[in-house]
């Protein structure tokens, strides 16, 4: 890989995980109902429309640039990026809610705008949590994967990876956010049981379509940004 076409892959790439970590945190709160497909139906646990936060669209595309980041610049540069990016939820929400806490011009705007930009307690502590343990099992499992195929098969670490990190994050997200956070610290209501199912269930195939969907992507990507000779032993199979 030429120097330059390094060093500018990887601003990219970080940036573009940075941009989907902040859009995610920020659209957190907002309720997403997907309707399935006349020809789908309803599925059990989820019904008629697949239920989940705003923020798992964004979120999703952070696993595209960690797993791209990931086979091109190493398992330990991956794993400084998730965990920066981890203390950057940080600065990002320290950054908003004294933004909040700030006197304001026009109070009538300051309540829509605190409304709007600060995420629940519990999602916040959902979200974190689910954040710091799936990003870094992501990496783990894509790097184990490559490792034991000899740097073959991108497709299967790329899918396996996301597939599993995505299950992870999903249940400690949606259990903290709506079951455990409710009830230690008494805020919010405790969403029923078969609610709970049916929220983390409807995500994950979604986010779950979204891992098969990137895959060309990954390559794409990789291969834009890798030289000649390394694109060529790595392939949809081993050579």
């Amino acid at each position: 890989m030429s120097e330059g076409r390094s060093a500018v892959g990887q601003v990219a790439l970080v940036g573009l995980f940075v941009t989907a970590l902040t859009t995610a945190q920020l659209t957190a709160s907002k309720l997403l109902a997907i309707p399935l497909p006349a020809a789908i139906g309803e599925l059990p646990y989820v019904g008629a429309a697949i239920l989940m936060p705003g923020a798992a669209l964004a979120y999703a595309l952070t696993f595209f640039a960690s797993d791209c980041y990931s086979e091109l610049y190493g398992r330990r540069a991956a794993q400084v990026m998730v965990n920066v990016g981890f203390v950057m939820n940080f600065v990002l929400l320290g950054l908003v809610w004294s933004t909040i806490a700030a006197p304001a011009a026009n109070p009538e705007f300051a309540e829509q705008f605190a409304t709007v930009l600060s995420s629940g307690t519990n999602v916040v502590a959902g979200s974190l949590l689910a954040y710091l343990v799936s990003q870094n099992w992501d990496v783990v499992v894509f790097h184990g994967i490559r490792d034991m195929t000899d740097g073959a098969f991108l497709w299967l670490r790329n899918i396996v990876s996301t597939a599993t990190s995505q299950a992870i994050d999903t249940v400690i997200f949606v259990g903290v956010a709506f079951y455990v956070a409710p009830t230690v610290l008494g805020i919010g209501d405790v969403l029923p049981w078969n609610v709970l199912v049916g929220l983390a269930v409807g995500q994950y195939l979604l986010k779950l379509l979204i891992a098969v969907v990137d895959t060309p992507f990954v390559y794409g990507t990789v291969a834009l940004l890798r030289d000649d000779d390394e694109s060529a032993a790595d392939g949809w199979v081993a050579d």
